[in-house]
Order: C-alpha cells, then sequence, then structure tokens
C-alpha cells in the first residue's frame, strides 16, 4: 500500500541534492508530497502551488528527533525521592539513597515507561547514563540492557557507564570497562568542582582521565563525560578534557555533556576553548532543564547569569552541539516527559534558538545523530525511513505557541495515538 502526505518540512531535514523546485519560505519549510512504500520513502515532490501564502492548511513534520543524554535508571523517582530544595546537594543525597534500594525490577518498569513514552512522543533514539559503581550497578544494566534488546528497530538505545573517575583506575574499573565495552557501551564519569585541592585535584582527574582514554581506545568504545555542571571555576573540567584529548590524539569519539559553566567564561575565552573543542574534535551536549532548575540558585535570589553550554559559540567554532532533556521526574530535575518537540519549544525562548534556521533545528536532529553517530542522519531522501512526525501546527510561531498534537509514522506505519489524545480534524491525517 503507498502512502501520499503534503505536508511542510525544515529545509535542513530535507536531502540536498534534490532538484530544483523545492524552494523554501522565510521560515524554512518547503512544501512537498511524500510517497510512502513499506518501509521507505518512494518519492519526494515540491508542492509549489502550495506555497505557504497560498492559505493551504499543511501539517509542519520533522522527522523523528534524537534525545543525546538522559537517566533512565532513575528515571520517574523523584515522588518516591523529593529535592524539595532544588539544590545539587540535595538532589545527589536523595539519589544516593534511591541508588541503594534500586532493583532491576525499578529500573525494568522506568525504562518501560520512559521509552513507550519517547516513542510515542517520536524519539528514535536515546543515549542514557547509567549509575555503575555500588548496589545498584548491576540491576541498573540488567534491566537497561534487557530494554535495549526490547526495543530495537524502535528506539536505539546507547547505554554509558557513570562511574567515578578514580574507578577507571583500578582494576574494578577495567573490569567494568571491558563489561560495559563487550556489551557495546560507553565509557563516563563526571569531571567538575569543587576544585579545591588546586593542582592536585586537577592532577588526579587529568591522570583518571588519561587512564579512562587508554581503556576506551583500547576496547574500541566512546567517552561520554559530565564535564563542569557547575556555576564555579568556568571551564577548568572542559579545558582539562580538551588538553588531554589534544596531547594524547588518542582515536575516541568524546563527548562532554553540560559544560554549563563555560558560558561564564569572559566572551573571547569562552570563543576560544570552543574552537579548541573543535580542534580536538570533541562534541558537546548542553542540557538546559536539569541546569537552569539546579545551577546559580541562591537563597530569595534570582540567578543573573545561567550557566549553560555557549551554543552559539560552539557552533560557529564548528563544534558537533546537541541539546538534551537530561533528567525526568527525578531528584535532579521534576519535570520532563521524553518529549523532544516539548524540549525545543522550551529552549527556543530560553536559549534564543529559532528552529526555522538550521543551527536553530540541528541539535535536536541532524547534529544530535552525529554525536551519538547514528546511522541514519534525520535526513528525509528517496530510499531512506518512512519516519515521520507530524505536527498540529503550520508554523514555526503555532508550535510555539501551544503544545500540538502529533501523529508518528514508524517504517511507513501510523502509531496509534495515546489514549488521552483526540483527532484533529484540522491538519492531522489520523486516517
Amino acid at each position: 500500500m503507498t502512502l501520499a502526505l503534503d505536508l511542510r518540512l525544515p529545509r535542513g531535514l530535507l536531502d540536498p541534492r534534490l532538484g530544483s523546485g523545492f524552494g523554501a519560505n522565510a521560515d524554512g519549510l518547503v512544501p512537498l508530497r511524500i510517497s510512502v512504500a513499506g518501509a521507505s520513502i518512494a518519492a519526494i515532490e515540491p508542492l509549489a502551488s502550495r506555497a505557504p501564502d497560498a492559505g493551504q492548511a499543511l501539517p509542519l513534520a520533522l522527522t523523528p528527533l534524537v534525545e543525546p543524554h538522559a537517566h533512565l535508571d532513575k528515571a520517574f523517582s523523584g515522588d518516591a525521592f523529593p529535592n524539595r530544595q532544588g539544590t545539587m546537594a540535595a538532589a545527589l543525597a536523595a539519589n544516593q539513597r534511591e541508588y541503594a534500594e534500586r532493583t532491576a525490577d525499578q529500573v525494568a518498569e522506568r525504562a518501560g515507561r520512559a521509552l513507550e513514552r519517547a516513542w510515542r512522543n517520536g524519539v528514535r533514539a536515546i543515549r542514557s547514563h547509567v549509575d555503575s559503581v555500588g548496589p545498584g550497578a548491576q540491576p541498573s544494566w540488567d534491566a537497561l540492557l534487557e530494554a535495549r534488546q526490547r526495543w530495537s528497530g524502535r528506539v536505539e538505545l546507547q547505554l554509558v557507564a557513570l562511574a567515578p573517575m578514580a574507578h577507571w583506575l583500578c582494576p574494578e574499573g577495567e573490569a567494568l570497562a571491558r563489561r560495559v565495552a563487550a556489551a557495546g557501551g560507553l565509557l563516563g564519569g563526571v569531571i567538575g568542582p569543587p576544585y579545591g585541592q588546586g593542582r592536585s585535584r586537577r592532577a588526579a582527574d587529568r591522570e583518571a582521565l588519561l587512564a579512562l582514554l587508554d581503556l576506551a581506545e583500547r576496547l574500541g568504545c566512546g567517552v561520554d563525560l559530565h564535564v563542569d555542571e557547575s556555576d564555579a571555576h568556568p571551564g577548568v573540567g572542559v579545558d582539562l578534557v580538551v588538553r588531554g584529548a589534544l596531547e594524547q590524539r588518542r582515536a575516541v569519539p568524546i563527548t562532554c555533556s553540560h559544560a554549563s559553566s563555560m558560558a561564564l567564561l569572559p566572551s573571547r575565552a569562552c570563543d576560544r576553548l570552543a574552537e579548541r573543542l573543535a580542534a580536538a574534535d570533541i562534541a558537546v551536549v548542553a542540557l538546559p532543564t536539569t541546569n537552569f532548575w539546579l545551577l546559580a540558585r541562591a537563597a530569595g535570589r534570582t540567578p543573573c547569569r545561567r550557566p549553560l553550554a555557549p551554543i552559539r559559540s560552539l557552533q560557529r567554532a564548528g563544534v558537533r552541539l546537541a541539546l538534551g532533556g537530561d533528567n525526568v521526574q527525578d531528584p535532579w530535575y521534576p519535570g520532563g516527559d521524553f518529549d523532544p518537540v516539548e524540549l525545543l519549544r522550551w529552549s527556543a525562548p530560553l536559549c534564543q534558538l529559532m528552529p526555522w534556521q538550521r543551527l536553530g533545528l540541528a541539535p535536536f536532529s541532524t547534529a544530535a545523530a552525529a554525536v551519538l553517530d547514528l546511522a541514519w542522519d534525520g535526513v528525509l531522501r528517496v530510499g531512506g525511513p518512512a519516519d515521520l512526525v507530524l505536527l498540529g501546527a503550520g508554523t514555526w510561531g503555532e508550535l510555539l505557541a501551544r503544545p500540538p498534537q502529533r501523529r508518528v509514522l514508524r517504517a511507513g506505519q501510523w502509531l496509534p495515538p495515546p489514549e488521552a489524545e483526540q483527532p484533529s480534524a484540522l491538519l492531522l491525517p489520523w486516517g
């Protein structure tokens, strides 16, 4: 059976090799007719006669988006382990209490709930960090590896071992790295303040980082670090990772998640560090929801400077930059729902990202796919996956104005809508 869809697609998500007639309007949207045969795109035709000013009710569509940084093992644990203070210290304390009691059944339920929501929200891949040292480590990995297998072909799940940096220096750390690599995972850790011991602390972090990079290279896996999730000591951890990467030049894909305090550097210093990140081929994942919630919090005051990865400076320097949701309904952040469209809507005003520009949309789509090294870059092309998210909005303004209804097409088949949602008679082909 062949399916034909008329829609508007952002130019940055459309095959650039298509011929003439695929002109975009001022908002970067191209009116198209998409023909689907089986699980693939059979044809893409321009709809020049249905330009946006012609009054046609064409829905805005995206290819399925990517979640580059999550924590499935602790998702939805916030009610049982609340962080009423909204501080980093209280979040860590609640996380540790939860971790001590964690079971495989709990993680399986959380992961299943998260992946089901992500799937129906139009997510095609998730990278999740996993607490990997201590009593909850084995239950977490057992449950998430089983979830990865169960959801294979629907949501690609990548897993990162989150461990204290010093752990990678000991025999137990090497054993963990071997297990993670054998399971196709990545290695991770936390680099950041407090740097109270000055050079000695930085030297210890550097030694552990080099050991981690050595393990990753020998075992053939990537590295994704929590770096500088802080409002103090701007960019110190990022600088340490860059120095290690440039000096060692190991064949290891490296991602710096957070890089929050880097934005507090003077503009020239920030730009120079961004250029060095690009030279070291290090990717960055910005995580505004958790960072805006936890960082620069002071009693009775609203922060004047918000620690967040300097998105535009990094993009200008050529760094692969993705944007993720991070924590969902856990002690670190009480909100979120594995919904990348809502994250895009939220980030547009707070991060000043304009989705009608290529660099405003790429952190959720093509750039995020590059950070995760996914097989599909998220660009719609003939012969490619028949995967789309049709939104109950015809323009970016309508998308930003209110949460849209959506219809998700995966492998040429419509996903059934969640029970709570009703079809949109105006824009979406619920048929």
